[in-house]
C-alpha cells in the first residue's frame, strides 16, 4: 500500500504513530506526531491509523503542550 504523504500512519513494528512524510527507496519516512525526528518503515509494517489513534496522538500532544513539553 502506497500511503499518501500527509497521512496519518502506525509503524506495526515498533508500535510508533507518525504523519507520512515521504517515500525512499523501499521505505516509508514516517514523522512522529507533533514533530520530531523522521523514521524509516518498512512498507509491509505500515498502515492508515484509526480515528481513535489519530485523536489519542493529538490529545498527548496537546497535553504535553500544555504542560511546557512541547516548544
Amino acid at each position: 500500500m502506497n500511503l499518501p504523504v500527509g497521512s496519518c500512519a502506525v509503524d506495526t513494528a515498533t508500535g510508533r504513530l507518525g504523519i507520512v512524510m515521504g517515500h525512499e527507496g523501499p521505505y516509508v519516512q514516517l514523522r512522529p506526531y507533533g514533530g520530531g525526528r523522521e523514521w524509516d518503515a518498512r512498507p509491509d509494517a505500515v498502515r492508515i491509523a484509526t480515528q481513535a489513534e489519530r485523536l489519542s496522538a493529538a490529545t498527548a500532544h496537546a497535553n504535553a503542550r500544555s504542560r511546557g513539553e512541547v516548544p
